[in-house]
Formats: C-alpha cells, sequence, structure tokens
C-alpha cells in the first residue's frame, strides 16, 4: 500500500476524532437553559360518594381538593356554589361536579329539579299495554298515539288513531325517576312525561276524549315520522291513509243560514174621535141647541 496514502488517512482520523472531542466538550459545559414544565394543578369540587339523579348536595358529599391539569370546563371550584343544590344527572365518587349536571339554586330535589325550565311534566296514566309491559322507565323516549271518534265525521270510518306526539322523555315511572343501566321493567299506573306546554294542553285533552297507547322508541332515533293515521274501516279495506285524506272525512259545519226579516202585519191607524160642542141657547121659553166640532175647521150644525 502506498505510504502516502496510508499517512491521509492517518491524518484524517486524527482531525475527526479532535473535532468529536472538542464539540463534546463544549456540548458537556454548556448550560442547561430549558427546564421541565411544571405540572399544573387545580382546585375542583369533587363528589366524595356516587350521587343519584334527585340528591340534594350537602357539604359531607363534596370536597375541594386537587386536579391535576387545568379546571374542567364548568366544574365548581367553591363548595358553597354546590351545597344545596339538586342534582340532576348522577355524578360519580372522586368527579368534577359539574353545573349543568345540577339543578338551579333555590330549585331543591326531586323530581322538580329535572325538569328544565320552560318545559312541563304531565302525568299519564298507563296499564300492561300502554306502558308497553312495564318498560317505560326514566330516560326512556316515546311516542304517544290517541285513538277516538274525530269530533263532526260522519262515522264511515269508526274508530280513528293518530300519533299526537313523537319523541318524548319519560321522567319518571310512578315515584321513581332514577334510571336503570339495565333497563328492568317497573310496573306502574302513572308515568310523567316531559313536554312543553303546549304540548301538555294536547294531552290534557287526549286524556279525558281518547284512548292513548304510548309506543316505545330508541332514545337515539330523534326522527320525527310522518304518518297519516289509520281508521278501523281502512284495516278491513287494505287501503292506507294518504296525505290530506283525513280531513276529507271530516264534515265540514253546515253553512250558517242567513237571518230572514219577519214582516209584521200592519195596523191601520185609526183617527182620534171627535166629541162635538154642544151648546145650548134659551131665549125665553124658547130652547135652541147648536153643535160644533173639534177638529180645525169643524162647523157648527
Amino acid at each position: 500500500m502506498n505510504k502516502r496514502f496510508v499517512f491521509v488517512l492517518l491524518f484524517a482520523f486524527a482531525v475527526a476524532s479532535g473535532a468529536s472531542l472538542l464539540l463534546y466538550r463544549l456540548l458537556i459545559n454548556r448550560p442547561q437553559t430549558i427546564k421541565a414544565a411544571a405540572p399544573v394543578t387545580s382546585k375542583v369540587v369533587l363528589a366524595t360518594r356516587d350521587l343519584e339523579v334527585g340528591t340534594v348536595l350537602k357539604e359531607e358529599d363534596v370536597k375541594l381538593a386537587d386536579w391535576d391539569g387545568p379546571v374542567p370546563t364548568g366544574a365548581a371550584i367553591k363548595m358553597q356554589d354546590v351545597v344545596g343544590r339538586g342534582v340532576t344527572t348522577t355524578i360519580y365518587a372522586k368527579e368534577p361536579v359539574i353545573e349543568s349536571r345540577l339543578a338551579p339554586k333555590g330549585a331543591g330535589g326531586g323530581l322538580a329539579s329535572m325538569i328544565p325550565p320552560g318545559m312541563r311534566a304531565v302525568a299519564v296514566r298507563v296499564n300492561d299495554v300502554v306502558g308497553v309491559a312495564g318498560f317505560v322507565t326514566p330516560g326512556m323516549h316515546v311516542d304517544v298515539l290517541i285513538s277516538g271518534q274525530s269530533p263532526g265525521g260522519d262515522g264511515t270510518l269508526g274508530t280513528v288513531t293518530k300519533t299526537l306526539l313523537q319523541n318524548l322523555e319519560v321522567l319518571s315511572a310512578g315515584q321513581d325517576f332514577k334510571k336503570d343501566a339495565e333497563g328492568k321493567p317497573v310496573m306502574v299506573p302513572v308515568v310523567n312525561l316531559l313536554v312543553t306546554p303546549e304540548q301538555a294542553e294536547e294531552l290534557a285533552l287526549a286524556s279525558g276524549q281518547t284512548t292513548i297507547q304510548l309506543v316505545l322508541r330508541n332514545p337515539l332515533d330523534r326522527e320525527v315520522a310522518k304518518t297519516p293515521g289509520t281508521a278501523v274501516r281502512l284495516l278491513f279495506d287494505g287501503t292506507k291513509f294518504k296525505a290530506g285524506d283525513m280531513t276529507a272525512h271530516v264534515q265540514s259545519p253546515a253553512p250558517r243560514r242567513a237571518a230572514v226579516p219577519v214582516e209584521r202585519p200592519m195596523i191601520p191607524t185609526v183617527a182620534p174621535k171627535d166629541n162635538p160642542f154642544v151648546m145650548e141657547i134659551i131665549s125665553g121659553t124658547k130652547k135652541v141647541e147648536t153643535t160644533f166640532n173639534n177638529s180645525p175647521g169643524g162647523t157648527g150644525k
């Protein structure tokens, strides 16, 4: 091998080694400027135990504790902000107490605290059939069917069934307003539905004038189906209603007849009878009577 080539390789190796050693020393002696970020902790209100729906929070139910990381959105940071308020959604132990899962201050607990502002709870009487064999439990969603005779109808259709309301949330089954994760059936005589004030009026009227049937639906199914309804006669005819056919079988009210003026018989006017004025003139033994009319222009006789 050429000695000159070997010398060049050795020289290059020595230069590379020296440069590496110099770079290593510079990196070791370089001051540490980057420090590890300190962990962020916050103080939030945590539940000390599992809190069921309707529970009114007491001081022993919550505590102010450290929370790793920033404060969760909506989490309470003061004990006085949550004590005395009702729970509207289940809160589990060691979980932050979120404002949206509590009833407003002063609303208390129980069923009333679960009703959102602007909504109402309406009780509907049920049995084994209406209550879908007891599966209408808190948290479920139902449709309301009504059956009866349409007012003003011609009666040829028989009993008519129509979907009145859809996708109503069940607040309570009887006096139980706690949701069951397993969905076990509960036989109760009354259920409470969450409705708007307008829907409350419709349900109150339908409860007294028609037969109500509840239809269970998937809580994730929020679509409102458009159904025309059906009637007894159509079940035997094998036909179905089309949109607008329901009103075609309802008699329109008879038009009001215009009032006819009553002609009264003419009563003849009777002129007042004039009483004549009689004047007697006595001259000696002779007596003369003269009669005068009271009407203007009258003449004597």
